[in-house]
């Protein structure tokens, strides 16, 4: 299993509008492109990314094929308008929570 993470903030002002393209879209479309989401979390205090998340594919070669679709493409531009600091990294899935 190999891992994508990422992490970003919201752009300020944009929370409601976020969590919504989040729920109706960006999870559907990342499972319907073949990337399980496994885990999201959502920073309340301190420093750093407010959001980190995580979603796994069966190989390196299904990741990049995601990756680098279309599909990929256009759902990462979508995020962007909500988004800022956006940092993601392709891993070896551990099984446990994994940072970027």
């Amino acid at each position: 299993m190999v891992k994508l993470l990422m992490s970003w903030d919201i752009r300020p002002g944009r929370e409601s509008e976020y969590f919504e393209f989040v729920v109706r879209e960006y999870a559907p479309t990342l499972t319907r492109l073949g990337i399980q989401p496994t885990e999201a979390w959502y920073t309340i205090y301190g420093d750093g990314p407010q959001i980190l998340t995580g979603a796994v594919t069966e190989d390196l070669q299904s990741m990049r094929a995601v990756l680098q679709s279309k599909e990929w493409q256009a759902l990462h531009e979508k995020l962007m308008k909500y988004v800022t600091n956006y940092r993601q990294k392709v891993v070896q899935a551990s099984g446990r929570f994994q940072l970027m």
